[in-house]
């Protein structure tokens, strides 16, 4: 009997546990109602998860009964399961008895690479798996439709082979989360009809705004040629196609971005763009309502450069934080200057304020829509309304702002066409008046040629007589020079003449004395009396070669030049005029008295001048030395005692210039200097500051033709008023 009863024990035991099983096993199972058409059937629960590679696990029979529960749509950093680099599969039990042959199809998007097998078979692969990890690429189908049609069986798997793609950084930029795989089931041609209203629609909306930003940036950029002064119209041109660059990478994430390690890159990028060029719609903002830099905008450029960075980490949650709230406080910025330049009653300002509050209202409304559906709804779920929204929030701020240069530019055309019509207005104006000037004009002609023609005779008289007199002055400045240079030979001349006439009248008397001695036969003493009378007479024969040659020089120099040049020792002609300019002062001022210091290069030899030329030169710069020093020693204050009049002269061969080599001669003194505002003018002809009587102001204008004109060297003057002037000769060296 206590037998029996264990035995029926077991049995119920049994029977209890295959009942349970099977009631286990039935809650496993997912069971497929009818789609619906714009969502689909969403597969989210029922899911097993299992760590590993073995074939076997995507055969339909095989139990997962151990395997870890798993919902699949959840963010893959809500899975801790999930193991970059670490293959493992996903499967799920479903009966579809209500859709069994019907074309069914797949639409998924994914974060990692896979493998989908269906009752066994490999239906499609996302993506590469490979044990290899540097081989693993991890691929979004970005709702691609897989097609397939369920055999007629109860019970069906969806096995899935998945790997995660080590070393790449996830975003959720422009999508609300990176699932591991969200899968939805729809009828074949409501998901080929819905992939292609999703594609469509953002396609349409990409590409009417990237058309708007192309478009504005075209209009203003012609704005700008037009009308160049306003920097704004290039300003926001530029803007436009920033706008137009960040459009283009949107297009490019949701139409082409399959690559999963791409989306962080492109979408930051996109982001970047947009902070930046917000930026810059601000500082375009800022000219165009007339407002300086103030902190807030510097502050708003260093929180979008810390905004670059954040769009990149932390996940989910730095875009937000960086692009997305920097895209508000922009806008905020830009309402609040705009409200400012409403209230100082700028033209135009309620414009950009209005546009900036209707950007506030469509975005508020655009992303309150997005709340009421949930994150796996988010991206298939963009129906027309919010499209519109979001085409419009973007463009209220730049569409305002074109508006704003629009009535900018219609008004600066509007005022150049006033400007244009007053114009034309005094040009007819002075039109009439030109004829009236033209009618006067001609009345008076005759009476004008009239007057020319007795005013040309009266001038040609003049300019005869001028001429005529120049001629008189330069005649006259050359007598005055001969008459010094006569003065200091007259005064060279007397010194040997007087040595001739002292020694005629010694000679005469020892001639008598040598008389008496031989009268009284004294032929010693005559003898000595005869030695001293020839040595007399050979003073006296030497005198008179002295004499007999500064006759020939006074001769050659008042000799009219031929113009020939012919080698001379300049040192020579220097040594000889620095005598004669010196004997002619003293002989006008007795009491005149300087110091002559030479420094002549013995090495210099000879050049080819015209002598009587350089001479004339020379004379004239050193008889202006010697008026410099003696009026300096007149001046009144001077110490007599104190100041020495010091007139040096110095020669030697230098470089100048192009020329190979050149003849210097330097003429300088300590005397009162030239003044500084009239240096430029002392070679300019009948400039003088000598009193009237005492000088022509053509001895330096001559001289400086004689150097530069005749020579072709160089004359130039340095000067320091008060301490003396320096005047250097560059003469070339053929």
């Amino acid at each position: 009997m206590q037998q029996k009863k264990h035995l029926l024990r077991k049995i119920l035991l049994v029977l209890g546990w295959l009942i349970l099983s099977l009631s286990s096993r039935a809650q496993d199972v997912f069971r497929f109602t009818d789609p619906v058409k714009e969502k689909g059937l969403l597969l989210n629960e029922n899911w097993t998860y299992h760590a590993g590679d073995k074939p076997e696990w995507a055969a339909p029979e095989y139990d997962d009964q151990s395997w870890s529960r798993i919902d699949p749509t959840k963010d893959i950093h809500q899975l801790q399961e999930l193991v970059p680099g670490t293959i493992g599969w996903f499967r799920l039990r479903f009966q579809a008895s209500a859709i069994t042959g019907n074309e069914l199809a797949l639409v998924m998007q994914q974060s990692g690479a896979s493998e989908i097998f269906l009752d066994g078979k490999l239906i499609h692969q996302f993506g590469t798996i490979s044990t290899d990890v540097s081989k693993i690429r991890a691929y979004d189908p970005l709702f691609k439709p897989v097609s397939f049609i369920l055999p007629d069986r109860q019970t069906h798997v969806l096995a899935i082979r998945y790997v995660l793609q080590p070393s790449i950084q996830y975003t959720t930029i422009f999508e609300s989360r990176n699932p591991a795989i969200q899968i939805r089931v729809f009828y074949l041609k409501d998901a080929v009809d819905l992939f292609q209203y999703h594609t469509s629609s953002l396609v349409g909306f990409l590409l009417y705004i990237s058309g708007s930003c192309f478009l504005l940036a075209i209009l203003h950029f012609a704005f700008f040629l037009y009308y160049p002064s306003q920097k704004g119209n290039l300003a926001f041109a530029v803007y436009a196609i920033g706008f137009l660059l960040f459009n283009v990478i949107q297009f490019k994430w949701y139409m082409h971005t399959n690559i999963v390690s791409q989306k962080i890159w492109i979408g930051n990028l996109a982001m970047d763009l947009r902070l930046a060029f917000n930026i810059f719609l601000l500082a375009a903002l800022y000219n165009l309502l007339g407002r300086q830099r103030d902190r807030p905008f510097w502050i708003l450029v260093g929180l979008s450069i810390l905004c670059l960075f954040l769009n990149v980490w932390p996940y989910d949650i730095g875009w937000k934080l960086g692009g997305a709230s920097m895209e508000i406080i922009t806008g905020a910025r830009i309402t609040r200057i705009a409200y400012l330049a409403v209230r100082e009653k700028k033209r135009g300002a309620r414009i950009i304020f209005s546009g900036a509050i209707l950007f506030f209202i469509f975005f508020t409304v655009f992303f309150s829509l997005m709340f009421l559906v949930s994150k796996e709804e988010f991206l298939m779920n963009l129906p027309l309304p919010r499209i519109i929204l979001y085409v419009l929030s973007f463009l209220c701020i730049p569409v305002a702002t074109s508006i704003f240069l629009g009535l900018d530019f219609a008004f600066a055309n509007r005022t150049l066409n006033q400007k244009l019509q007053e114009v034309e207005e005094l040009s007819a104006k002075s039109i009439r008046q030109e004829k009236e000037k033209q009618d006067i004009l001609a009345a008076q002609n005759e009476t004008l040629e009239k007057l020319v023609t007795e005013r040309t005779t009266a001038l040609s008289k003049s300019l005869q007589d001028l001429k005529n007199t120049q001629v008189q002055l330069i005649q006259s400045e050359k007598m005055a020079s001969l008459g010094e240079l006569t003065a200091g030979i007259a005064h060279e001349i007397q010194n040997p003449l007087n040595f001739v006439n002292n020694f005629s009248e010694v000679n005469s008397e020892l001639i008598s004395e040598m008389k008496l001695e031989i009268d009284q036969e004294n032929l010693s003493e005559a003898r000595s009396l005869a030695d001293m009378i020839y040595n007399n007479e050979q003073k006296i024969c030497f005198h008179g070669k002295r004499a007999d040659a500064i006759v020939k020089g006074m001769l050659e120099h008042s000799r009219k030049s031929n113009g020939q040049k012919e080698p001379a020792s300049i040192n020579g002609i220097v040594d000889e005029y620095m005598r004669l300019a010196y004997h002619g002062l003293r002989a006008k001022d007795k009491s005149f008295n300087a110091s002559l210091k030479t420094d002549l290069d013995p090495n210099l030899g000879l050049v080819s001048v015209v002598p009587q030329d350089i001479g004339r030169v020379i004379l004239n710069l050193l008889n202006n030395a010697f008026h410099a020093v003696s009026q300096k020693q007149r001046q009144s204050g001077i110490d007599c005692i104190d100041f020495e009049p010091v007139v040096s002269v110095s020669t030697r061969l230098v470089k100048a210039g192009d020329l190979q080599e050149a003849a210097e001669i330097v003429i300088s003194d300590n005397g009162i200097g030239i003044p500084e505002k009239i240096v430029d003018k002392i070679f300019q002809p009948f400039f003088t500051t000598k009193p009237a009587g005492e000088g022509t102001g053509l001895g330096l204008s001559l001289s400086y033709d004689i150097i530069t004109k005749i020579h072709g060297g160089t004359l130039v003057v340095e000067s320091v008023e008060g301490h003396g002037s320096r005047f250097i000769i560059q003469l070339p060296i053929a």
